[in-house]
């Protein structure tokens, strides 16, 4: 059975840090490509980061600078280090799986697996 399992959400003040991970299973491989995804109350979901099959990156405007994807094929995890947080960057995050080796989308609909999510707070 596919499986992705974030962790390491939590709430903390602005300016700190968190580090996501999610671990997959079943089907899912961080050797394809993978993606962060986020959805703040009231807003729909958006594109964080992604991580194609060669670990080249993409990131949305908004985390650029702060926040870095990155992957562990052996271990089979995605992470996302998120520093100087925002209050705006308070939102569930979902880790997402694509069965293709890249270039990634940044459409959700792409993504074949998904997460539970785990929540972000950042408080001002």
């Amino acid at each position: 059975q596919e499986q992705l399992v974030e962790s390491g959400g939590g709430s903390v003040q602005a300016g700190g840090s968190l580090r996501l991970s999610c671990a997959a299973s079943g089907y899912a491989r961080v050797r394809y490509c993978m993606g962060w995804f986020r959805q703040a109350p009231g807003k729909a979901r958006e594109r964080v980061a992604t991580m194609d099959g060669d670990f080249r990156s993409t990131y949305t405007d908004s985390v650029k600078g702060r926040f870095t994807i990155s992957k562990d094929n052996a271990k089979n995890t995605l992470y996302l280090e998120m520093n100087s947080l925002k209050p705006e960057d308070t939102a569930m995050y979902y880790c997402a799986a694509d069965v293709r080796l890249g270039p990634c989308s940044s459409d959700e609909v792409d993504y074949k697996y998904w997460g539970q999510g785990t929540q972000v707070t950042v408080s001002s």
